[in-house]
Parts: C-alpha cells; sequence; structure tokens
C-alpha cells in the first residue's frame, strides 16, 4: 500500500472532511480512502464524460439520432413574423472619435 500526503488543505475542507467521518462513523483516512477508490477505480466509475461516448454508437444510432434532432434546426418562418421588429433589432455603437 502507497502512503500519501495532502500539503494545503484548506481548514474549512478538512471541518468538513472530519464532520463527513464521524456522521458516516469512520475515520478520515478511510473516508478519503473510499471516496478516493469510489471516484477512480476503473471498473465501477459511472459515465461522466460525453468523450466515453465518441464513436460508440452504430451508423443506424447516429442516424436515428440525427433524425430525431433534425426539427430542431429548422426555423419556423411564422414564428419570427409575429415578433414585434423592434424587439430583435440591434442598434449599432456609435463610434468614437
Amino acid at each position: 500500500m502507497a502512503n500519501l500526503s495532502l500539503r494545503g488543505l484548506d481548514a474549512g475542507t478538512l471541518a468538513r472532511i472530519r464532520s463527513s467521518a464521524r456522521r458516516l462513523r469512520v475515520s478520515v483516512n478511510r473516508l478519503i480512502i473510499d471516496t478516493l477508490q469510489r471516484q477512480y477505480a476503473q471498473k465501477s466509475r459511472p459515465r461522466d464524460q460525453l468523450d466515453e461516448l465518441a464513436g460508440t454508437w452504430s451508423r443506424r444510432e447516429a442516424d436515428e439520432f440525427e433524425a430525431a434532432i433534425r426539427p430542431f434546426s429548422e426555423i419556423d418562418p411564422e414564428l419570427w413574423a409575429r415578433q414585434d421588429s423592434a424587439s430583435y433589432r440591434v442598434r449599432s455603437r456609435r463610434k468614437r472619435r
């Protein structure tokens, strides 16, 4: 087993760690080890990054996704026609001399 030393931990963070350890009835060391193992264990790590999904879809899955989101890229002209033209007009800035 490796030993690890933490330096520069602020008092507030240490207090929250100690409080959590007391609440869970474990040592600070056990809490930190469990937390690190849960976060960095290869086998049980939950997917939380889209990078892990990149390239994993089949062509059929990609096509289905594209078809499902296609309507969101269409602009409905009637929605814009009902808008007051001043509501989306951009005023140009005056040039400074």
